[in-house]
């Protein structure tokens, strides 16, 4: 397992790769969909008791810096 920012880790072997927070099988993506589909901090904590607040920050402040990362697009060949 390597860890790759504050409480992300990405281990090969746990959610085919995808960041996760350490020491649980949660990807960062889940809890960015919950946060994206109007779930409150509160209530992905009571679905998730085993989460700290500070995960949650910790999924928030990885993809803002995934964002300042420059991106191009490729038409793709047909």
């Amino acid at each position: 397992m390597e860890k790759i920012f504050d409480r992300i880790y990405i281990d090969n072997d746990i959610c085919n790769g995808k960041p996760i927070i350490g020491g649980k099988r949660i990807s960062v993506q889940t809890i960015m969909e919950f946060l994206s589909s109007g779930e409150t901090k509160d209530e992905i904590l009571k679905q998730y008791p085993s989460l700290e607040i500070e995960d949650i920050d910790a999924c928030m402040q990885y993809a803002t810096e995934l964002m300042k990362n420059s991106f191009i697009i490729k038409q793709a060949v047909a």
